[in-house]
């Protein structure tokens, strides 16, 4: 920071927020009142809400160390979001609150707002209110995302059928990887400061970590082709965990194929670096914001039509468990870390 710089306290709570909030523009015609009141007013006109809440804490959820705030502000925004589209519905607001300690100056909140803003003008959504306090160390952010569906258009967990498709969106593991290689490099950095950190022109991986995207473009295709979803949820926790929850939810079991789960060459190649298996890093990681879903068997002619998403299972009755079939075509049981994916 340069040497002008601004302290929270000059401002006060209420300056604070103005300076924050003065520039939104309203995109949303369900937004009735924004920030500036008691409350806000949304109508939704008829359709159905649909609210998410998510914490962020520093030293928990994010290391500022490798972390950009426009970044994280950017980031915050979008895994929050994510879970909107989990339930096929749309964003359309956001409540957005932070806790911040004597480090943090004024110039340092504008820019992670900057990256606030920047993720609502991608998606669309009003930042509509939220709150603004001390701690009494470190950053601690809460975002609510409020969105709206069509009635009885949402899409629940626990509702796969037996012989539906296992479906996911993109490729997995690459927010895993770049988390690794971040904290690699930092690790280097704290024993030897005088070394320029080495992030081996991994802009895909890192980009995967530091600003992940959430997945409009697959709802709106699944509207675009009347497919409507069985099942579906976001993958934050890793691929095995999030397909067990709907395992468990819907009460089946499951047969997924490794040589199906979509990995990109980046992800495989770094893996390799590692020594870590890239299957792994795809079942475990976490943190890749891809959508997981079933959908009946008779969809399948429709599917195919998107590059974006793999076919990678199929839900089974439950008595047949959680397995996955390896590409060396042994069944393993699927469980929800790390490589013991493949133990039995």
């Amino acid at each position: 920071m340069s040497d002008e710089r601004t302290e929270i306290n000059s401002l006060g709570e209420f300056g604070l927020i103005e300076l924050l909030t003065k520039n939104i523009e309203i995109q949303q015609v369900s937004t009735v009142l924004g920030v500036g009141d008691d409350a806000a007013v949304i109508d939704h006109f008829g359709r159905q809400t649909v609210i998410s809440t998510d914490m962020l804490i520093e030293g928990i959820h994010f290391d500022l160390m490798y972390t950009p705030l426009k970044h994280l502000g950017y980031k915050s925004v979008v895994v929050n979001l994510s879970d909107i589209y989990a339930m096929n519905a749309t964003p359309t607001q956001i409540t957005m609150s932070i806790a911040f300690s004597n480090r943090f100056s004024v110039d340092a909140l504008n820019e992670f707002y900057e990256g606030v803003y920047a993720a609502c003008e991608k998606y669309g959504v009003d930042l509509i209110g939220g709150d603004t306090t001390s701690s009494q160390k470190g950053f601690v952010i809460s975002v609510t995302a409020i969105g709206e569906v069509a009635p009885d258009k949402f899409v629940k967990r626990s509702t796969a059928q037996k012989g539906d498709l296992l479906c996911v969106s993109g490729d997995l593991g690459a927010a895993y990887l770049g988390l690794t290689l971040l904290e690699r490099e930092k690790q280097i950095y704290l024993e030897s400061p005088q070394l320029q950190p080495d992030l081996e022109n991994q802009t895909y991986i890192i980009g995967r970590q530091l600003k992940p995207e959430a997945r409009r473009d697959i709802i709106e295709f699944l509207q675009e082709q009347d497919i409507q979803p069985t099942a579906m949820m976001d993958v934050s926790d890793g691929l095995s965990s999030e397909i067990l929850h709907i395992c468990k939810q819907s009460n089946l079991g499951v047969v997924l194929y490794e040589e199906k789960i979509p990995i990109a060459n980046e992800t495989k190649e770094m893996a390799l670096k590692f020594s870590l298996d890239p299957t792994a890093a795809a079942l475990s990681g976490g943190e890749d914001y891809e959508l997981l879903f079933t959908m009946k068997q008779e969809d399948y002619d429709k599917i195919v039509l998107s590059e974006q998403i793999s076919v990678i299972g199929y839900m089974a009755d439950i008595s047949e468990g959680a397995h996955i079939l390896t590409k060396g075509g042994n069944k393993f049981k699927l469980v929800a870390q790390g490589w013991n994916a493949f133990q039995q």
